[in-house]
């Protein structure tokens, strides 16, 4: 999948016209707070995959992480004092993305969208799950934060070990970690079996 960018002139620009056009003009750039610019440069890559995976266009991501951006932008002191910003700000993209897709009446485009199916089977080979075990794509939404972002990046996404250390700031052998404790407990969710490795070595 390609990736999708937008610059910071383009946020800047979208918080003019959410404003009605009643603040700066869009040629005179509007002062962002620092940090977060760092956190919208450091983010938008996967907010806008991630985006782009469930509506299925590059422009229905675009309008809707844009939206995600200004909501986080409009309460970012408060998302701050709060504390685990990851968690809260995925809340906001994981809520605008849903409330699109029921808008709609439509479920994730990657249930359809053959590259995303490959890489769900990606998940399905791994955890030995056949085809038809429902359920995979719930249980993945409910994992815990870093957990999630770990499979989402590896299996959906298809981002490598080291990528996805960079994105989430952690060490590699974290990144495994979270890998492995996210397979672990997709098993006990859809109720699979220890892996045949596993079985094999008792």
């Amino acid at each position: 999948m390609s990736e999708v960018r937008v610059s910071d002139e383009d946020l800047r620009a979208d918080v003019w016209r959410d404003n009605g056009g009643q603040s700066q003009p869009v040629d005179e750039p509007l002062d962002l707070p620092l940090d977060f610019e760092g956190f919208y440069l450091g983010h938008q890559e996967f907010f806008h995959a991630f985006a782009e995976i469930h509506l299925g266009t590059r422009r229905a991501a675009e309008e809707s992480v844009h939206r995600v951006f200004l909501e986080i932008l409009a309460g970012w002191d408060q998302l701050l004092q709060q504390g685990d910003l990851e968690q809260l700000t995925l809340a906001v993209l994981h809520r605008h993305v849903t409330e699109r897709l029921k808008r709609e009446g439509r479920g994730p485009a990657f249930v359809l969208n053959g590259p995303i199916a490959l890489n769900l089977r990606a998940i399905r080979n791994e955890l030995e799950i056949a085809e038809s075990t429902a359920g995979l794509y719930e249980a993945i939404a409910d994992l815990p934060t870093r957990q999630f972002n770990v499979i989402v990046l590896k299996y959906l996404l298809g981002y490598n070990t080291a990528r996805i250390a960079r994105f989430m700031s952690l060490d590699v052998r974290t990144v495994g970690y979270h890998d492995r404790r996210a397979k672990e407990r997709l098993r006990v969710r859809l109720g699979l079996p220890a892996p045949k490795r596993e079985r094999s070595g008792q």
